[in-house]
């Protein structure tokens, strides 16, 4: 927090622009921040970091010092200084204390002058092993066995910063070894993996993932990272891809594994090809972890009804053997939970980092039928639950379970799927 409280003393300094936004990156840095907001007011200007999900005020400035550091911020990322009536968007490479950053920096016209909005991608982070993602027992099995198929597809749903990418990049650090041809377009390219060949997508160019898709069933591979299918051009390229016996990974957005059915077949996908050409959808949420130094013991009935009846109904359908094996039989006696309390250690916010909750649902025969048939995406998440998939609100109750976040914290991330 050393950085931010520089930040507070620094900011009023008028005539040190350059020093200003230097420190507003390296502070948001130091704090784990994702985004850095500076939006201009009627009578300041408020700088605001993302950490852990939430937005936080960090400090204001006076605007009169604004088109100072807007204009600082352009010529770090090749934009146009002269130009603020339309919205810009490039990137900035830089390393701050030893760790190698891109900003990818975006201007928007405001009623009070520009705002800017800076996205920080750490790509000196090691890529984490697929093991130690929280996809556990079912889950975990279910994906390793999708994506140690010779071919098919594998895709994995979310909200922005839901750490799809991180996911996808431990599957391919996973399948990465000197006997497969592994390629990627990615949009950025967030980290570099030794052995895969990896792309930048460029759209002004129209080099797009339906383009490159093309190119690479033509350079022999055998597994296939496409960022995100987004049209009806890219999945159908793609379902090609997996029928010609490659592996194709990628990432859509939608809330469940469920949804994602639905949202290809209104890509106008066959639906028979859909259950022959996929072999596994994930959907995935980033949530945050209690803070160990301050949690606070909830008891069951203590929960409020609405709560208490939605957990207890959801345990009920796990799958017995999936609950023995995560949660020790002593705690689903008596279950307790934690709450978010308050310490210094998780610096007012209540939690202290984040994981990961899954559902991974395999696209089994009973499945297949299902989708064949044109079943609602309830009817076909139903039935995968039945079939033992673990779904968002299982994987969350389970964490909760064993004390790794509280259940309002995971709740208000599944609440509306």
């Amino acid at each position: 927090m050393s950085q931010i409280i520089i930040l507070k003393d620094e900011i009023y300094k008028w005539d040190n622009a350059q020093k200003i936004c230097d420190l507003i990156i390296s502070a948001a840095v130091e704090v784990g921040s994702s985004d850095i907001h500076i939006e201009p007011l009627s009578n300041v200007v408020r700088v605001r970091f993302r950490i852990d999900w939430i937005l936080k005020e960090i400090v204001e400035y006076q605007t009169f010092i604004h088109q100072q550091i807007v204009a600082r911020y352009k010529i770090l990322s090749n934009l146009k200084i002269d130009e603020s009536r339309m919205p810009q968007d490039w990137r900035i490479s830089t390393t701050i204390d030893d760790k190698w950053l891109d900003l990818r920096v975006s201007t928007l016209p405001t009623v009070h002058w520009e705002k800017i909005v800076m996205r920080i991608v750490d790509k000196s982070k090691k890529i984490p092993a697929l093991e130690v993602l929280w996809i556990e027992w079912h889950n975990g099995k279910v994906l390793e066995k999708a994506i140690f198929q010779p071919n098919g597809i594998v895709l994995t749903s979310g909200p922005t910063w839901s750490g799809k990418s991180t996911t996808l990049y431990a599957c391919l650090t996973k399948l990465n070894n000197p006997d497969v041809n592994i390629m990627t377009l990615e949009d950025p390219v967030e980290n570099t993996i030794d052995g895969v060949n990896q792309s930048q997508v460029f759209p002004d160019i129209w080099y797009n993932f339906a383009n490159w898709l093309r190119t690479a069933l033509r350079q022999d591979p055998d597994i296939i990272m496409v960022w995100e299918i987004r049209d009806k051009e890219t999945i159908n390229i793609a379902i090609e891809a997996s029928l010609t016996w490659h592996l194709v990974l990628s990432t859509i957005h939608t809330n469940s594994a469920a949804e994602t059915i639905t949202r290809i077949l209104n890509m106008w996908v066959q639906s028979y090809l859909l259950p022959a050409s996929v072999n596994a959808i994930m959907a995935q949420r980033l949530i945050r972890k209690l803070c160990p130094h301050c949690k606070k013991k909830i008891k069951a009935e203590e929960l409020n009804k609405t709560m208490r009846d939605h957990v207890t109904n959801t345990i009920k359908r796990i799958n017995k053997e999936e609950l023995i094996s995560r949660v020790d039989p002593e705690i689903l006696k008596n279950p307790v939970f934690y709450e978010a309390n308050w310490c210094e250690h998780c610096d007012n916010s209540w939690y202290s980092w984040r994981v990961w909750i899954y559902e991974v649902m395999e696209i089994t025969q009973s499945l297949k039928e299902y989708i064949i048939k044109g079943e609602s995406s309830v009817a076909i998440n139903e039935a995968a639950i039945d079939s033992w998939m673990i779904s968002l609100e299982m994987d969350w109750i389970i964490k909760a379970l064993n004390w790794v976040t509280s259940l309002d914290e995971a709740y208000s991330a599944v609440k509306d799927n």
